[in-house]
C-alpha cells in the first residue's frame, strides 16, 4: 500500500470520527447542520469538538480550543465546509487561519448560498491546503435534512408507518397496538430523537392518545404537531401535557373556539389557517426553523402529505403478521393512481431486519 492510499484511508477514518462527534447533537441544531471536527498532528488526535446548537460556537472552534497550541501546523477534519460569514457566530475560516493550521479536510461543500465554497476559497488564499469531498456520501446523508431545507426551502419529511404483511396498520376495529415488536418501537423512539417535529392527524389523537415522545431514549423530545381541520379533539389527552414536550395544533379558522381557548390556556400553541394542508403546515414549520419532520399519521393524511410533496423519505416497518379485513386501514390512502405503472417508486433502498420485523427505507423523487 502506498503512502497516498494510507493517507486516504486515514482521512476516511478521521472523517467518520467527525460524523460520530456530530451526531452527539442530533435533534438539537436546527436550522444549523450537524458538524463534528477533529484536529490531528503528526498522526495523533489532539483536539475534538462538535456544534451543540444554534447560537453556540461551531465544531471547528471547539476542536481548536481542545487542541490549544497543538493546532498550529495541524490538520483539521470537519464534515462540512467551514463557514466564511458572520451569522450568530464569527466565521470558522478566520478561526482556522488565526490558529495557523496547515491543512483542512472537509467532507463536503456547504450548499448554503452564503457559504458555497467561500470558506474553502478563504482558507486557500490564506495558504492553507484544503481537501474536499472525503466520505462525501456519508456526510451528505448525515445532513440530508439540512441540505433539503436549504435547497427546497422546506423541512425534510419522513413518512414512518408500521404495517402487517398484508398491508394493514390496524384491525378493522381500529385497534393498532402493537403492529411491530419492541425492538422496532424502540428504533422509532430513536428516530424521533433525531427529528424536530412529529406530525399526526386528529384521528390518531382520538384513537391512540399517543405521547409522541422519545420515551427516555434521549433527553430531546420533538415538537408534537397535530393537524385537525374541525378541532374535534378530546378535552383531555397526553399531548396536552406540555411539561413533557411542546405541542402545536394546526386547525382551520373558527373551528371549535372553546377548545382552542382551553388548549391555549394549557400552553398548547394553536395556529389557524383558511385551508389546512400538509404544504401549509410545512411552510409554517420552515418559518419556525425546523429541518427534519417525522410524519406518523394515518393513511388519509399520509396520502395528502405525499401528494403535497412534503414527504421525501419513507420508513416502512413490516411485521410478519396477517390481520385481514377488507376495510382495515392501510398506510397510504387515495393517491388517484389507476395503473400499477403509475406507482411511486422508492430509490436508494435499504432493507434491515429488526428481530422478526423488516424495515424498508427509501426516497421518493
Amino acid at each position: 500500500m502506498n503512502n497516498e492510499q494510507t493517507q486516504s484511508d486515514f482521512d476516511a477514518v478521521m472523517m467518520q470520527r467527525c460524523l460520530e462527534l456530530a451526531q452527539r447533537a442530533t435533534g438539537k441544531t436546527s436550522p444549523n447542520p450537524l458538524v463534528g471536527s477533529v484536529v490531528v498532528k503528526e498522526g495523533k488526535v489532539v483536539g475534538e469538538g462538535f456544534h451543540p446548537g444554534v447560537g453556540q460556537p461551531h465544531a471547528e472552534v471547539f476542536a481548536l480550543r481542545d487542541a490549544g497550541e497543538e493546532a498550529q501546523g495541524a490538520t483539521v477534519y470537519v464534515n462540512l465546509e467551514p463557514c466564511n460569514h458572520y451569522g450568530r457566530t464569527p466565521p470558522c475560516s478566520e478561526a482556522l487561519i488565526k490558529a495557523k493550521v496547515a491543512k483542512v479536510v472537509a467532507g463536503m461543500v456547504d450548499p448554503a448560498p452564503r457559504v458555497a465554497g467561500g470558506g474553502i476559497d478563504r482558507l486557500r488564499k490564506a495558504g492553507i491546503e484544503v481537501i474536499v469531498d472525503v466520505e462525501e456520501k456519508a456526510c451528505r446523508q448525515l445532513n440530508e435534512a439540512f441540505i433539503h431545507r436549504i435547497i427546497k426551502k422546506q423541512p425534510f419529511g419522513i413518512l414512518k408507518y408500521a404495517m402487517t404483511l398484508d398491508g394493514k396498520i390496524a384491525a378493522t376495529s381500529g385497534h393498532s397496538a402493537w403492529v411491530t415488536g419492541k425492538s422496532s418501537r424502540h428504533l422509532v423512539h430513536q428516530i424521533r430523537s433525531t427529528c424536530d417535529a412529529v406530525i399526526i392527524g386528529g384521528n390518531t389523537v382520538r384513537k391512540d392518545n399517543p405521547n409522541l415522545t422519545t420515551h427516555g431514549v434521549t433527553e430531546h423530545n420533538p415538537l408534537r404537531v397535530i393537524m385537525s381541520r374541525s378541532l374535534d379533539l378530546p378535552n383531555e389527552c397526553n399531548l396536552w401535557n406540555i411539561d413533557v414536550a411542546p405541542t402545536l395544533v394546526f386547525t382551520e379558522n373558527n373551528s371549535n373556539p372553546s377548545l382552542q381557548k382551553a388548549l391555549i390556556d394549557k400552553g398548547v400553541e394553536v395556529i389557524t389557517v383558511a385551508a389546512l394542508t400538509p404544504k401549509i403546515v410545512m411552510k409554517h414549520l420552515y418559518q419556525k426553523e425546523l429541518s427534519k419532520v417525522l410524519w406518523e399519521c394515518g393513511g388519509t393524511l399520509a396520502a395528502k402529505a405525499i401528494a403535497d410533496g412534503t414527504i421525501q423519505k419513507v420508513m416502512a416497518f413490516v411485521a410478519p403478521k396477517i390481520i385481514g379485513g377488507a376495510s382495515a386501514p392501510s398506510p397510504v390512502g387515495e393517491l388517484n393512481l389507476s395503473r400499477m405503472t403509475d406507482a411511486l417508486q422508492l430509490r436508494n433502498l435499504e432493507i434491515k431486519a429488526i428481530d422478526s420485523d423488516i424495515l424498508i427505507e427509501g426516497y421518493l423523487d
